[in-house]
């Protein structure tokens, strides 16, 4: 699988007052290329049923190949998941979460392994060689993750881009009006959870922001307006 992290959705079920699945659908419909599922508050089994019906709607609408399916922090779920069946393409850890090497090591060298990071000395010495990407923010203080940290800058993100070795995605309060400054900085993606989860219509949310986003890059790289069709 070929990972798109133009427009990545973070999703579970305390984000959503709606099914997640149903949301997971709309925003996939509408052009996010990766979706994460994360939990603090359910158990494991409860976290494989919500990837088991994830994984069905992607496949439904015929992305399983286009899409990423990924876990975050729980390399445990994950696994159990791909034993009953289901299309689990990877996981996101963070700092204090399980080691990417021993992620890499029980997931294989076919499946995607994210790594958070938010600063220059972090992402210089991560061994890159167990990482496919690095998750990066938060751009604006945010209820959904309290211990993110400090805001970081557009400024800062694009010396994070230089610095990188891998691609990069963007969250943390992201809304389309910082996706112009975003795809300037040569982000790879943005990730959100309650810009779309949390939305009152969940598909024109994910709509406003794929396109925000493909219009960004265009600008950023010279080319003419191309607004999604």
């Amino acid at each position: 699988m070929k990972l798109d992290l133009s427009a990545y959705l973070v999703i579970g079920p305390e984000n959503c007052s709606r099914l997640v699945e149903d949301v997971i659908a709309a925003a996939v419909d509408e052009g996010f290329t990766c979706v994460q599922i994360r939990s603090k508050v359910v158990g494991a089994r409860e976290m494989i049923s919500v990837l088991e019906k994830a994984a069905q709607v992607i496949d439904e609408l015929g992305k399983s190949d286009s899409v990423a399916l990924l876990v975050n922090d729980r390399l445990d779920v994950a696994l159990a998941a791909r034993e009953a069946g289901i299309k689990v393409d990877g996981v996101h850890v963070g700092q204090s979460d399980i080691p990417v090497e021993v992620c890499r090591k029980f997931l294989g060298a076919d499946s995607i392994v994210g790594l958070s990071a938010n600063t220059e000395e972090i992402i210089s010495a991560a061994d890159v060689s167990c990482v496919d990407y690095f998750g990066v923010g938060p751009l604006h203080a945010t209820d959904t993750k309290s211990d993110a940290g400090a805001a970081l800058s557009f400024e800062k993100i694009s010396k994070l881009v230089k610095v990188s070795r891998l691609p990069l995605v963007v969250g943390g309060g992201v809304k389309a009006e910082d996706l112009p400054a975003l795809a300037a900085t040569g982000a790879n993606g943005f990730f959100v959870v309650s810009a779309v989860a949390g939305a009152d219509n969940p598909r024109r949310a994910a709509r406003e922001l794929v396109d925000a986003w493909i219009l960004s890059v265009d600008n950023s790289a010279g080319k003419p307006y191309n607004l999604r069709g």
